[in-house]
């Protein structure tokens, strides 16, 4: 299986430098990243919205290794803020924060990470939106769901993720289900061991069932993150069976991906959230959407064979 290898190259420097200078990968990371700045990313709230949608904001990046870097992401995200509340545009824009970038891997990172996200939280807060809390591997979890629910404490609509594939989420959902939590639920797209995760595709999906039934049929809000048409139709009838309105819950997808099945859903009357990535630092980002999916690695390496 080339996940696996994909997820692995997504930590080597030498890979980040082959994959920077190949000949194809601007075009195919284009797909994927919104823009690198953020007046590029401002037109395209504005485009998403007046179709109908929703977008979670992510300013790509996880390598932090000093204070100084954790701070200029908080710094990133207030100017995102900035921006949204000057066009308007924060009750259409959410954002989505992975605490690696916040200094969560660092000395006192728990803290660190924590002052950093509360100040993002607030300014969100001002301008009429709010924050979900990015799942990353499994050792980070639990920091993760201690901020969450820190954070909760003076904004319950904080929202976290959840990673179908880990043997301890089912165990997760309920808690966060009665607990009355924005939750989205994912696959999951990091490497992880099997004395922690289901390795099968099958497995997975199975987990994946269960889990949002778990989500619906409690007092949250469920966010459904997948591009498969069988779990869209699922999320679809588990909702009507839980008796749930449209805007009891939602759809989100990424950026680039089944594009026009982001307009379906929302001329439906769904909630339709774009999960929306930017920045410089792309490749971690980049390489799990890869890995995610074999047609996205066949798009790059015919765009690679294309431009040589």
């Amino acid at each position: 299986m080339l996940g696996p290898v994909i997820l692995a190259a997504s930590r080597s420097d030498k890979m980040r430098r082959f994959v920077s200078a190949a000949p194809g990968t601007k075009q195919v990371v284009a797909r994927f990243i919104a823009g690198e700045r953020v007046d590029q990313i401002v037109p395209i709230v504005r485009e998403m919205a007046d179709k109908g949608l929703e977008v979670t904001l992510d300013v790509v990046g996880e390598d932090i290794t000093t204070r100084d870097q954790a701070h200029a992401a908080r710094d990133a995200y207030m100017e995102l803020i900035e921006h949204l509340e000057e066009l308007g545009l924060g009750e259409k824009a959410e954002m989505s924060v992975k605490l690696s970038m916040f200094g969560q891997s660092l000395e006192g990172g728990h803290e660190l990470a924590l002052a950093n996200v509360r100040r993002v939280v607030e300014a969100a807060a001002s301008i009429g939106t709010t924050v979900t809390l990015d799942a990353e591997d499994h050792t980070t979890l639990d920091s993760m769901f201690a901020i969450h629910e820190e954070l909760r404490k003076d904004f319950p609509q904080t929202g976290c993720v959840i990673q179908a594939y880990l043997f301890r989420t089912e165990e997760d959902a309920r808690r966060l289900a009665a607990n009355g939590s924005r939750v989205r639920i994912v696959k999951g797209a990091y490497k992880e061991p099997a004395s922690v995760a289901y390795q099968d595709k099958h497995e997975i999906d199975k987990a994946y069932v269960r889990i949002l039934k778990i989500l619906m049929e409690g007092d949250g809000y469920p966010m459904i993150g997948s591009h498969d048409p069988r779990l869209i139709a699922v999320g679809q009838e588990l909702a009507r069976r839980a008796g749930r309105k449209l805007d009891e819950y939602e759809f989100q997808m990424l950026y680039g991906i089944r594009s026009d099945e982001h307009v379906r859903l929302a001329a439906e009357g769904h909630r339709m959230r774009v999960y929306t990535a930017y920045g410089t630092d792309w490749y971690g980002y980049f390489m799990r959407r890869l890995a995610e999916k074999p047609a996205n690695l066949l798009f790059f390496v015919r765009s690679m064979i294309t431009k040589n």
